[in-house]
């Protein structure tokens, strides 16, 4: 059972009010792998959070608008935070993100996370972003391929002996990219293990010995869920994190 977070939108299909969102393609990701989703409610309570995860054999964080540059960098430019479009809810998105995250460390189950969803994680844990990769990180590659989100558009170097380089079998992989944020400074219990030609981390794992807080934790920052189908190596990143799952609902019994 996979708890799944969603996107949110200023205005949902039945009523024209602020709803959750969340693309079936991450949905049908975890059936493919061999996982059940679960979609996490629109809740700031703790006590709902908590028992959600506590159902729950693993949890997916997903892609989605900004996270806000107040939780992570108060000193920049006004023409940098132009670019940031924020979450319509408020805030509430990245507050619910961030008890998500605790909660998942606190009870200790398996985490994977995808583009927004990395960065989150990264600012949960006290790391920092690029708010926006053409105005902050000169002769930068063009990330906001949005165009080709379902398309290999660039090359990623793993780090030897990583989890991700361990579960697609190698030292490369192509990957899709729709995003203009990214990792800037990496969160203490973290390391960055995926990076593109350009200085773009694409990929966070905990560093070594880092078993102790969760069973097992990969953050992406492409869209593996829009290229498994056609890449094994992308369908292998829900497989592993679902085989963990299971491995970690095993032992809770």
């Amino acid at each position: 059972m996979i708890l799944i977070s969603p996107d949110v939108e200023s205005k949902g299909k039945e009523f024209g009010d602020l709803s959750i969102s969340l693309s079936a393609k991450y949905e049908q990701a975890v059936v493919v792998a061999g996982g059940v989703p679960l979609t996490m409610p629109a809740t700031d309570s703790r006590d709902v959070v908590a028992e959600c995860v506590r159902r729950a054999d693993g949890v997916l964080l997903t892609g989605g608008d900004d996270v806000n540059p107040v939780l992570y960098g108060n000193g920049l430019p006004e023409s940098v935070r132009r670019t940031v479009d924020v979450t319509p809810d408020g805030g509430s998105r990245d507050y619910r993100e961030m008890l998500l995250i605790d909660e998942t460390f606190r009870q200790r189950k398996p985490l994977l996370a995808i583009c927004r969803g990395q960065q989150i994680l990264n600012v949960a844990l006290g790391g920092t972003l690029v708010a926006d990769i053409p105005s902050q990180v000169p002769n930068a590659l063009n990330h906001r391929r949005t165009d080709k989100r379902g398309e290999i558009v660039h090359e990623v170097r793993l780090t030897g002996g990583s989890l991700l380089a361990k579960i697609i079998g190698g030292q490369k992989m192509g990957v899709n990219s729709t995003h203009h944020q990214a990792v800037a400074q990496v969160a203490a219990p973290l390391r960055a293990t995926a990076m593109c030609d350009d200085g773009i981390i694409e990929g966070l794992e905990l560093k070594p010995g880092g078993a102790c807080w969760v069973p097992f934790l990969l953050s992406v920052q492409f869209h593996p869920e829009r290229l498994m189908d056609r890449y094994p190596e992308h369908e292998a990143i829900f497989r592993v994190f679902t085989r963990a799952c299971g491995q970690n609902r095993k032992k809770s019994l």
